[in-house]
């Protein structure tokens, strides 16, 4: 979906993500927009992106003119892209803001729960939530508190680790998961906290646990209601 300017009154929903090479990845993230274009046929809605594919936010804002436009990060956490990137693409421009990330959200921590109910968690198994990384302090802080929200869930210690520009690094995470076992039964389950399939959802498979889960969207089933909703809701302003 392009940023073309629209007919109807209403901002236009243009959703951001951070781009991939995955066809994969490409095609999930195409989906969600899809998806959440078609449960509100009122408005507008495009896609952009802050790296890899194109088009890129100033471009689709230049495309749009002076339609009023709400950016919505298709970002787990507000970091780097969303305090800089994004923010600087609608610096100076009165009709677009940017909204919030999509988590942290419970709605967000029940799919991972589901996700990890879906790939056989067993109560002796030691779970490592798997976040992207940033060198944002409040962001690394957000994922964190997905950690802990899932933890208690679940009834049991989530640690956090993370894939780059933090600590501690997946491979430790899983490391000292391994360490923690209690029964021969147990396994080192990563709950995988990125949103498509791409680069890091492979990296976080590569690092030894007994059992990933696949990242909040897949391929080869529609996007999940929780993602659609928060997307709509951040659109909103809730």
């Amino acid at each position: 979906m392009t940023a073309t300017p629209p007919t109807s009154g209403s901002p236009v929903l243009l959703a951001c993500s951070h781009g991939t090479s995955s066809p994969i990845g490409q095609r999930s993230i195409a989906a969600l927009v899809d998806v959440v274009a078609h449960q509100r046929p009122d408005l507008h809605v495009a896609a952009a992106f802050v790296d890899v594919q194109d088009p890129d936010v100033p471009s689709s804002l230049d495309a749009l003119g002076e339609t009023p436009v709400r950016v919505v990060p298709l970002l787990l956490s507000a970091g780097y892209h969303v305090h800089v990137d994004l923010a600087e693409a609608v610096d100076g421009r009165e009709h677009a803001q940017v909204t919030g990330a999509l988590g942290p959200d419970s709605r967000i921590v029940r799919l991972l729960v589901r996700r990890l109910r879906e790939a056989g968690l067993r109560e002796d198994d030691v779970v490592v939530l798997a976040a992207a990384g940033s060198s944002n302090v409040s962001a690394v802080a957000d994922c964190r508190q997905v950690g802990d929200e899932l933890g208690a869930a679940l009834g049991r210690r989530v640690t956090t680790a993370f894939l780059s520009a933090a600590q501690p690094r997946l491979p430790d995470g899983v490391a000292q998961a391994r360490s923690r076992l209690t029964s021969r039964g147990g396994r080192v389950v990563v709950a995988t906290y990125l949103l498509a399939p791409g680069y890091f959802a492979d990296l976080a498979a590569s690092y030894g646990a007994d059992v990933v889960t696949p990242p909040l969207l897949i391929e080869t089933e529609p996007p999940a209601a929780e993602l659609v909703e928060i997307v709509l809701d951040r659109y909103r302003g809730v």
